[in-house]
Formats: C-alpha cells, structure tokens, sequence
C-alpha cells in the first residue's frame, strides 16, 4: 500500500499558499500605516488582542475545552514570548526598508527551523530540502543587493542601507523558526484556535506594558493609516490563525518553506499601493526563492 503520509496534499498546498498572501499584504498595510504615525509596538499590541478576541469568540461559539495542561500553558507562554520578539523586530525590519526585502531576509526562516529540528529533535532534513537551501540563500543574497551592484552602491554603503533592517529580519525568523518548532513538538493536543489565542493573549500583554512604558500606544494620524491598521489586524489575525491550526497537522520542517511566497505577495502589492520597486535582479533573485519554496511544496 502507498504510503500517503508525508504527502502534502493539494488542499494544505493552496492553504498555505494563502497564509502566504494574507502574511505580505499584512505587511505592506503596516507600513503603510507605519507611514502615517503607527509605531511598532502599537501595531503589535491591537493585532493581537483583536485577534485574541475574536479567536476567543470562536472558541466560545464552537464550545471548544478551555483547559490546559501546565506543561501546554508553559510551551505556549514561551511561544507567546517568541513571538513578541518575532513581530517586533519583523515589523521594525518593514519599518526601515522595502516591505518584500524584509520579508525575504526574514523568509529564511525554513532553513532555521530544518537545522533546529535536526540538532535539537534529530530529524532527518530530506535530500531536497539540503540542495534547495543554497540556490535560495543566493536567491536572497540577489534580492537584496548584498554587494550593491544593483544600487549603484559599494557592499559598505548598501548595507549602512539596509543593514539594521536585515538584522532585525533575520532575528524575527530565528524566533520564529523556535516558536514553530515549540508548536509541533511540544503543544501536540491542544486545540489550535485555544492555542493562537493564549498566544496572542500573551503578545498581547507583553506589548501593551512596552507601549505603557514608552509613554502609550501611538495610533495613526489620518483614515488612510487607519485603514491600514484594520486590514493589518484581518490579514495577520486570519493568516495567524489558519496557520496555528494546520501546521501541527503539516510539520514544520519543509512545509513551511512554501509561505516563501509571502515576500512575492508583498512585492506586487508594495509596487501598486507603495510604489516600492526592485531592480531586475532583484526580481531574479526573488523568482529564485520562489521557485525553491514551490519545489519543497511538490515534494512528498
């Protein structure tokens, strides 16, 4: 008999393709509120206490078990932290250079969670996976104009440019990358809407004493970065959620490599609502990564 197992089936393929898209036009609508007076703190905090709440609503519509064990309520207090780090440095990353740029340093997170899964759970890294981790780490070398070829800058210049923003990608993705792993592997049986909701509850929290800290949240100036601000909480609240409910079911070594095709999303939408462009290599070097993420999504 096959073995359908490890087979990644048409429907999870086009769902996370979808988690893809809701995640970059979420991004290209902060910064377009982050131009008009929204501070990375603030953006965090209403995201996630709307999302909470209305994944807190379903719970009760759906009369999902509220209980946890206390080992369940540790893991995803820890998820909650990471991804209080992930969020913020990912939006300071968007704040501070073009939103697909970002989003693509902070898309090499599938090669984190794959060598972490292998140092910490010993899991085998397929033979696909290796060979595509090279050709879209040059993909993203290419994108973002390391050398400054395509600006017309020297490697010093360019990354005087881009460097704190890349930093603060990078950081986002190895978080992510430990948070992803957490989920899998150490929050197995607790309900996948019960456990978005403890974990922004706990973003939440965090960011709200941040803004209280830094002297109260800082909203948005005008309707147009208001307008931002609401379709940056639909977009991440209801990417958030489908993707915190299927990846226990998918893995995350892999599988999440296919939501590469965020920055993409991000690109086109960022072209038309920002008019934020890219060179033609850096196109390439953005097919590149694409074409990578594609090609571990076909895998079995």
């Amino acid at each position: 008999m096959q073995n359908t197992k490890n087979k990644l089936s048409t429907q999870a393929f086009l769902t996370l393709l979808l988690i893809g898209f809701m995640m970059g036009a979420n991004h290209v609508s902060a910064r377009f509120a982050f131009n008009d007076g929204l501070d990375v703190n603030t953006a965090v905090m209403t995201r996630s206490f709307v999302t909470c709440l209305v994944v807190m609503i379903l719970i009760t519509i759906q009369r999902i078990p509220r209980s946890v064990t206390a080992l369940h309520m540790k893991y995803l207090i820890g998820v909650g932290i990471l991804l209080t780090v992930q969020s913020t440095c990912l939006y300071g990353a968007v704040a501070r250079m073009p939103v697909a740029l970002a989003l693509l340093a902070f898309n090499t997170y599938p090669l984190f969670v794959a060598l972490l899964a292998r140092v910490f759970f010993k899991e085998v890294i397929e033979r696909k996976v290796i060979l595509l981790m090279p050709l879209m780490l040059i993909g993203l070398c290419l994108a973002l104009d390391v050398f400054g070829a395509a600006s017309g800058l020297s490697a010093a210049a360019r990354w005087s440019v881009i460097g704190t923003g890349v930093a603060l990608a990078l950081t986002a993705a190895f978080t992510m990358s430990i948070a992803l792993l957490i989920i899998q592997h150490g929050t197995a049986g607790v309900n996948g809407l019960l456990r978005s909701a403890l974990s922004m509850g706990t973003v939440a929290a965090i960011t709200l004493v941040a803004c209280a800290v830094q002297g109260g949240p800082h909203f948005p100036q005008h309707y147009s970065g208001w307008m931002g601000l609401g379709l940056l909480i639909f977009f991440y609240g209801t990417g958030f959620t489908i993707m915190f409910t299927v990846l226990p079911r998918l893995g995350a070594v892999g599988n999440t490599s296919i939501m590469n095709v965020e920055p993409v999303c991000a690109l086109v939408l960022a072209w038309f609502i920002l008019d934020q462009q890219v060179t033609t290599s850096q196109g390439i070097g953005a097919f590149i990564v694409v074409s990578g993420a594609i090609l571990l999504g076909l895998r079995k």
